[in-house]
């Protein structure tokens, strides 16, 4: 099972820090993200539009939710499949066991699912003797080093080729030693080698769900490579493990969602394979499978419902707040110590598995606001993690030092007369003791800050001292 190390966040983060590998694996994977996404938005017009319909849909989804959930299983009940509602992570890895062991598997395919990593999935079916085997090519080589994934739509993105190459080696012994790897296309063929035989033997296919549609009961996929459409297809069963807010009304609202999806996931207008499958094959349909089954898990989300963090429920799981990220960018996924990293993951771990295990996460924000600002459905990422940084100080979780810190400042801000004086006098002594550098290298009480980086000397007037004189101004005028 995946034990999370969300608590650990500051030492995950440091050891990220002085990561070499990793460090030149973010410096030059990061950028062509953020510059895809710009070009995409840049050439559709109505961009913006969409968002804000995106955003509609889905928060009139989540107001409905218990309507549409119904409706959606009927649906897939007059299309051949069967729903499995299960409350929790373990009730999802009993109903996919069962599944399996009623299949009678011995392999079982699998595409990217982060859902399927929030409920470990594939330790459960080992442990069953069951071999899942992941087809995702960044998924599979995560599955070889045994981690978790470090980006929810690139797993690898924490790897340079050489780690491919050494991994590669390790893991495929029976191929001459002398093969090559100079060029990305070695590790793709060998690896597309491996998987086929293992996409031919496999008795059950899993897939996640970017969106399940309740007016037609299909579960939709998006991927760039084939292997979703190999893992659904080729195996007698398919098993759609999908999250209770993956639920859309129509097929219309669908397509509005997933003309923002990928601009803001990859900048492609579209995937390269979007995927809709409607349960079981049919008399006449040329493939698919003879089972169909959505395992669909709430595992914490209906208590995110009607409450602060409902908003979170809206993410299409893009990456684009991780892509933008600032404290992303230099400390990559792992940091983050679960399943969901980055701004998303700052605001969703802790509603999943607690802000007494992931209290550090939201405050691994600069709160430059660039996540909420390219989210294609318009969640306030910045807000909510101020609400579970409310949370943690309510809750006595946070440092005592902080809370002293905190404490002090609230007892000034209520006595505005004064505070305006301190901090006049403030910036004043340390305007002259920085003075002759312009900067200062120390500051009492904030060592964290200054260990890393010197601060200006304050210069001119306090910021209140200004306003009033520019509001005076403005009354003369």
């Amino acid at each position: 099972m995946h034990i999370a190390t969300s608590p650990a966040f500051k030492q995950n983060a440091s050891r990220a820090l002085n990561d070499t590998g990793l460090q030149k694996a973010l410096a030059r994977s990061g950028p062509s993200f953020i510059a895809r996404r710009a070009a995409a938005a840049a050439a559709l017009p109505e961009f913006e539009a969409l968002r804000d319909e995106a955003r509609d849909i889905k928060n009139h989804a989540l107001a409905n939710l218990d309507f549409y959930l119904e409706t959606y299983e009927r649906n897939v009940l007059q299309a051949g499949g069967k729903v499995h509602w299960c409350a929790t992570a373990e009730d999802a890895r009993a109903a996919v066991l069962s599944i399996c062991q009623a299949a009678g598997a011995r392999t079982v395919t699998k595409g990217k699912s982060m859902i399927g990593e929030e409920i470990a999935i594939n330790d459960h079916l080992e442990a069953n003797g069951i071999t899942p085997v992941e087809t995702d090519l960044g998924e599979y080589i995560i599955q070889l080093r045994h981690e978790l994934p470090s980006h929810i739509i690139a797993p690898a993105f924490h790897l340079n080729l050489e780690d491919w190459e050494e991994t590669f080696r390790k893991a495929h012994t029976d191929l001459p030693a002398d093969r090559s790897f100079t060029e990305r296309r070695d590790i793709l063929n060998e690896a597309r080698a491996r998987l086929r035989a293992r996409f031919l033997a496999a008795d059950v296919g899993i897939t996640g769900a970017n969106f399940l549609i309740a007016e037609t009961g299909s579960s939709v996929i998006v991927t760039n490579e084939g292997n979703g459409d190999l893992t659904q297809t080729l195996p007698r069963v398919h098993i759609v493990l999908a999250s209770i807010e993956k639920c859309v009304p129509t097929l219309e609202d669908c397509m509005s969602l997933l003309r923002v999806l990928a601009r803001s996931a990859t900048g492609q207008d579209f995937s390269v394979y979007t995927t809709f499958s409607t349960g079981a094959r049919r008399p006449g349909d040329l493939d698919g499978p003879e089972e169909y089954h959505v395992v669909l898990i709430d595992n914490g989300r209906s208590g995110m419902l009607g409450s602060a963090f409902q908003d979170m429920l809206r993410c299409i799981r893009c990456a684009a707040c991780m892509n933008h990220c600032p404290v992303y960018g230099v400390v990559g996924g792992h940091a983050y110590g679960w399943v969901y990293p980055g701004p998303m993951g700052a605001v969703l771990t802790p509603g999943l598995i607690g802000v007494d295990r992931a209290g550090h996460l939201p405050n691994a924000s600069t709160f430059c606001g660039k996540c909420e600002s390219v989210c294609p459905v318009r969640i306030p990422l910045p807000g909510l993690m101020r609400h579970w940084r409310e949370r943690a100080f309510e809750r006595h979780l946070m440092p005592g030092a902080a809370r002293a810190n905190l404490g002090l400042w609230a007892w000034f801000a209520r006595r505005p007369r004064l505070y305006r004086w301190v901090t006049r006098a403030a910036a004043f002594g340390l305007g002259a003791v920085g003075r002759r550098r312009g900067r200062l290298g120390w500051l009492p009480m904030a060592g964290g800050w200054t260990k890393g980086r010197d601060l200006p000397a304050p210069e001119g007037d306090t910021f209140f001292a200004r306003y009033a004189r520019e509001q005076r101004a403005r009354g003369r005028s």
